[in-house]
């Protein structure tokens, strides 16, 4: 089976309709979430990934109110809860030059351009303005990298390879 990425985390149902609330990992809920897309469903508890076909998607709050094919009621959609949302590789959107997705970039290695190797990317973390990139060394010490033109210098994801300038006070 093809590579699947996480979208979102259907956290609760919402009215008695079949709806669900989830709480989205994506930057295209409005693309991803159109009638008629294909999801997969992952229960919590592992398992096989079975397909939903979307029927409908609005927004309630901070979350994305999701109805599906089939569905219709509460009572069909009620063990979906805790389940995770995928995509399979093929239906990622093209994204820009010099953007890239969180799974091209967590386990890249990062070097500094002196040639010193840091560590892995393990985590992004989105607090505002810009990402953060949680980079573990080898003695398991994490250091918080900025993603900022000043610091990150070249990505390499054929190589999974990150060049970073070393700041005064970045380490």
């Amino acid at each position: 089976m093809e590579k699947m990425y996480k979208v979102g985390k259907i956290v609760n149902t919402h009215g008695l309709m079949g709806e669900v609330r989830v709480i989205s990992t994506t930057d295209f809920a409005a693309e991803r979430y159109v009638p008629g897309n294909i999801l997969y469903y992952v229960p919590k508890t592992g398992g096989s990934a079975q397909p939903l076909t979307i029927k409908s998607h609005r927004q309630h709050k901070t979350f994305d109110l999701l109805t599906f094919e089939g569905y219709t009621g509460i009572n069909q959609v009620e063990h979906l809860k805790e389940g995770v949302l995928k995509v399979t590789e093929s239906q990622l959107q093209p994204l820009e030059e010099n953007a890239y997705y969180f799974h091209e970039i967590i386990g890249c290695t990062v070097v500094t351009t002196e040639g010193e190797t840091l560590g892995e990317i393990k985590e992004i973390l989105t607090p505002g303005a810009n990402d953060v990139w949680v980079v573990e060394t080898a003695a398991k010490k994490e250091i918080l990298i900025p993603y900022i033109a000043d610091v990150v210098k070249t990505i390499d994801i054929p190589t999974k390879t990150i060049t970073i300038e070393v700041m005064e006070g970045l380490l």
